[in-house]
């Protein structure tokens, strides 16, 4: 019989053996010998030829055995006791787990591994940097680019998807919070241990492991900052598969460089973030204007932008402005009542509109609309192809009413192609320009307004008249006479230069922590810091 271990090569060569021993025991006797002694010479040449065969599938094996993807997975396999820790390759749920968000960006991971606790998150780091792997973590996997997934092929990806613990110190009221939890829950968990909130971005899907280390903006930032400003503490799991606090305290150089350049310094597993009390009232509103002619468009968006730059806006506002194929939409969300929202005249601000506004009570029911009015409580969740930008503007180089013109003008005649495509415009400042730029990698503080822009084709990759056109929609807007700023949320992957466009003044004291903490650029995508050359 052939057990599990059975090779059938090494079976046959021994059959053979066996049949040529009984001919030379028995050749004497045998009445058969004028026929077998004709066959033994070419039994003895099928043994040598087979053994030889053999000899070289061997060699083959070894060398397979040998080489470093197959030393890579043997050291994975270590470190997870069941077959659900790990997806290679050419196995049966590997594209599931390698689902890329953005369908432009090919990209094929080496392994996905997931961890499930902080130990197993470093035994993984510790295989992939040994046998010069690198790795990105992935929480919910809404990386523009598929940096989540490594950016490009060969990457190790740490899925944190069982790392959601959560508790309520409930003296102080700071939330410990698992890198692998959805913004949905995070909600939901906040609210049931104390009617508790932070701030983060209106997609539920999005994971906090990713949004509270690359910034997290939201319709509360103005009031309470972003994500990444409630982090007081983080566990973080190092290139050198060292398990460490990082705090303003303890580890103040990862600290500083996790609150906003997170993917090329380490992996966080565990976060401990300040919480502010529920909004408990609040208003949603929206003015739209539609078919109109692109100068009456190019006129709502100057009244936008002359109304939220006006010196002493109320943080309570958040607002946003959409521009469409043939349409503009202002919405947003007042944090007051009714009253408080109708004191503040909205109506006339943008004559031509068509506007309203409706009262909504409680917390998780404002963060429900949120999402299910961006259609994000089901398209988020759907892989597409899509193109995004993203470009800035402070208090003090907001477009000029010719640059706006111009803006309108192209968008409405310039090809496109695609039907689908949009300019967001979002409101920021407040709380997050408190912050001085230097007092975390996250640099852009001075930002009034962040542009993000997007071309879609949901059945085939983008094509280069989307690309062009979103490129001169940026290249039309952007103010030479200062460094580009992108968003490092919103990640371009053909953005020249891209580390100095998301960390500007930052990125030489990003890149000097990186030779320190991570000198072999264990932790990398296309676009993150590289280590300070001496």
């Amino acid at each position: 019989m052939c057990d599990k271990n059975c090779n059938p090569k090494k079976l046959l060569v021994y059959t053979l053996d066996c049949l040529l021993l009984h001919l030379r025991s028995n050749h004497r006797s045998s009445s058969l010998f004028t026929f077998y002694s004709g066959q033994l010479h070419t039994l003895m040449f099928l043994r040598t030829l087979l053994l030889a065969a053999a000899a070289v599938i061997t060699a083959a094996a070894l060398a397979t055995v040998s080489s470093p993807t197959e030393e890579l997975y043997s050291c994975l396999r270590n470190v997870f006791t069941h077959d659900e820790g790990i997806a290679l390759p050419g196995e049966p749920f590997y594209r599931t787990w390698a689902k890329r968000y953005n369908l432009n960006i090919p990209v094929t991971p080496a392994a996905v591994t997931f961890p499930e606790s902080s130990q197993q998150v470093a035994a993984v780091v510790k295989c992939a940097a040994e046998h010069k792997f690198p790795v990105q973590a992935k929480s919910g996997g809404h990386g523009y680019a598929n940096h989540c997934l490594g950016g490009t092929d060969g990457a190790v990806v740490v899925d944190l998807k069982h790392l959601q613990q959560f508790s309520m110190n409930h003296t102080n009221w700071q939330a410990t919070i698992g890198a692998g939890t959805l913004l949905g829950d995070v909600t939901k968990q906040l609210h049931n241990a104390g009617g508790r909130a932070m701030s983060h971005g209106t997609c539920l899907q999005v994971g906090s492991g990713g949004h509270f280390t690359i910034g997290g903006l939201g319709p509360t930032s103005r009031q309470f900052g972003a994500s990444l400003d409630h982090v007081v503490e983080a566990e973080v799991v190092l290139a050198n598969s060292s398990i460490i606090q990082a705090s303003d305290s303890e580890n103040q150089d990862v600290f500083w460089a996790i609150k906003g350049a997170a993917s090329g310094f380490g992996i966080v597993t565990e976060f401990k973030v300040r919480t502010e009390p529920e909004p408990t009232t609040a208003v949603q509103y929206t003015y739209t204007l539609k078919f109109g002619t692109w100068k009456e468009r190019a006129e709502v968006f100057k009244r936008w932008q002359a109304h939220v730059s006006a010196p002493g806006l109320t943080r309570k506002l958040a607002s946003t402005l959409t521009v469409f194929e043939y349409s503009v939409a202002i919405t947003g969300t007042f944090f007051g009542t009714q009253e408080e929202y109708d004191a503040l005249e909205m109506d006339s601000q943008f004559p031509g509109t068509i506007g309203n506004s409706i009262v909504i009570q409680g917390w998780l029911g404002l963060v429900a609309h949120w999402a299910e009015s961006l259609g994000m409580d089901w398209s988020d969740r759907i892989p597409t192809y899509f193109y995004a930008k993203s470009n800035a503007w402070t208090p003090e180089n907001l477009m000029s009413s010719e640059t706006v013109d111009k803006l309108f003008e192209f968008v409405t005649y310039a090809p496109k192609g695609t039907p689908t495509w949009f300019l967001l415009f979002d409101l920021q400042g407040g709380y997050t320009s408190d912050i001085p730029a230097e007092a975390t990698s996250y640099a852009h503080r001075d930002v009034l307004i962040w542009l993000q822009s997007y071309t879609v084709n949901p059945l085939r990759p983008i094509s280069r008249t989307q690309i062009e056109f979103l490129d001169q929609v940026n290249t039309l807007v952007t103010d030479n006479e200062r460094p580009y700023a992108a968003y490092p949320g919103y990640v371009d992957p053909f953005l020249e230069e891209g580390a100095e466009a998301y960390w500007g003044a930052n990125l030489p004291r990003l890149r000097r922590i990186k030779a320190d903490i991570d000198p072999g650029n264990v932790f990398q995508n296309p676009q993150s810091p590289t280590p300070a050359e001496d």
